[in-house]
């Protein structure tokens, strides 16, 4: 039998308190162009590499806006290929980082927090 479910991510759901704020300080860490006009709730979505997007989550037009406890813990990782390029790039942009880098033999990161306070992980590895 083939297996239903396939072992792929397409898609990371971030839940945020003001989506347009959010969309540009994602597209801003990610350096991808975001279409201001699309930018309406309940959510956005930039498209990443291969299957993978990351979708902004603000909720229905109609809704109070989300009350959430962001977690102790990243949610997911971004690769970077210079670990101290992306550490003086997020410094540049003012983007609050959380701790300095953390170094391994073969991986290395440091944690930077978006407008609602969820910990995104910058790694090498």
């Amino acid at each position: 039998m083939i297996h239903p479910i396939h072992p792929q991510i397409n898609t990371i759901f971030v839940h945020v308190t003001d989506l347009e704020r959010s969309v540009h300080w994602y597209s801003q860490l990610l350096g991808l162009k975001a279409d201001i006009d699309r930018v309406k709730r309940p959510v956005y979505t930039f498209s990443l590499s291969n299957h993978a997007s990351l979708t902004l989550d603000a909720g229905a037009p109609d809704q109070k806006p989300k009350e959430f406890e962001p977690l102790p813990f990243p949610l997911f990782n971004i690769h970077t290929n210079d670990i101290y390029k992306s550490y003086l790039f997020v410094q540049d942009k003012e983007i609050l980082v959380a701790d300095s880098i953390t170094e391994y033999d073969d991986f290395s990161f440091f944690n930077v927090y978006d407008p609602d306070g969820h910990l995104i992980m910058i790694c090498n590895g």
